[in-house]
């Protein structure tokens, strides 16, 4: 079996203890080994989701029967957009657990396979009543995604609004839920409404999961550029301009000075990257890149 290079100081500790207690059913050395490999998953899905994945395929390789490796292969495989592999490992995940945790995100996957209606159909089922209060929330983005995936998008606004939504405390899925209403607003015209839950969405968005600031700034009509791409276009202006100078003949004008960026809409690159990058749109968006 082909490995992957793991650092040295990962050791495998640093799992979570529900985890670790899923690995005493293996050999010591192959439990250390299946632990270091989640290690490595954890710590690249989301700035190196490919990566994560194929740690995760050998810690299947390993382990197949250890419920928690299969979720974190499903995670993995969401991550890169194999939605069917996906939903086939949370779904043994869930045989061997018994647990309804999964079941949200089991319906993105339907959605990132293009069948909107069977997660809509999921959003009806029992299970949803099961889950917790953070787990209800990621259904009901879900199901409002799944409203767009259809055309329905009146209904996915409807869909969005809940206790949640209007609640001031800000929970965990606050930022991403006002987001997605605001986003849904956005689509069927009410661009004063969208406006209000972006500025809402980035008042909760603390850990950047959302592009709110951006989402904002174009709708006040702001244009971003990069400082740096503008230094370097400066420069290559600027040495157009002393290359004509010294190729004239004598007698010509002096070639005029290299033009400066107009500063009307512009923003640096570090402003413009406050409230998170594209990749941190909510979980109900993420199969349409499937």
């Amino acid at each position: 079996m082909k490995r992957l290079p793991i650092p040295d100081d990962v050791t495998g500790d640093e799992i979570d203890k529900d985890v670790r207690q899923e690995l005493l059913s293996l050999p010591k050395t192959l439990a250390d080994d299946v632990a270091r490999n989640l290690v490595m998953v954890a710590k690249l899905l989301d700035e190196e989701p490919e990566e994560a994945y194929g740690y995760s395929r050998v810690a299947l390789r390993l382990a197949s029967r250890v419920p928690a490796v299969r979720e974190a292969a499903g995670f993995a495989a969401y991550a890169v957009g194999k939605y069917g592999e996906a939903l086939a490992e949370f779904r043994a995940a869930r045989r061997m657990t018994g647990s309804v945790e999964l079941w949200p995100v089991m319906a993105d996957c339907e959605r990132g396979l293009g069948r909107p209606e069977k997660a809509l159909a999921m959003a009806g089922e029992p299970e949803v009543q099961k889950l917790d209060r953070a787990g209800q929330v990621e259904m009901r983005l879900v199901a409002a995604g799944a409203r767009r995936d259809m055309g329905q998008t009146d209904a996915a606004v409807v869909t969005l609004q809940s206790s949640e939504l209007a609640s001031n405390s800000v929970q965990p899925w606050t930022a991403r839920l006002r987001y997605a209403y605001a986003d849904a607003l956005l689509e069927v015209g009410r661009e004063d409404e969208a406006r209000e839950w972006f500025a809402k969405a980035l008042e909760a968005d603390q850990g950047g999961t959302t592009n709110a600031s951006d989402r904002l700034a174009e709708l006040d009509g702001v244009e971003f550029t990069d400082a740096l791409e503008d230094a370097d276009e400066d420069m290559d202006e600027d040495d157009d301009a002393t290359e004509d100078h010294e190729d004239a003949p004598e007698s010509s004008a002096t070639a005029p000075e290299a033009s400066t960026p107009g500063s009307e809409a512009s923003a640096t690159a570090s402003e413009a990257t406050e409230g998170g990058t594209p990749a941190g749109v909510p979980r109900e968006e993420r199969p349409e890149q499937g």
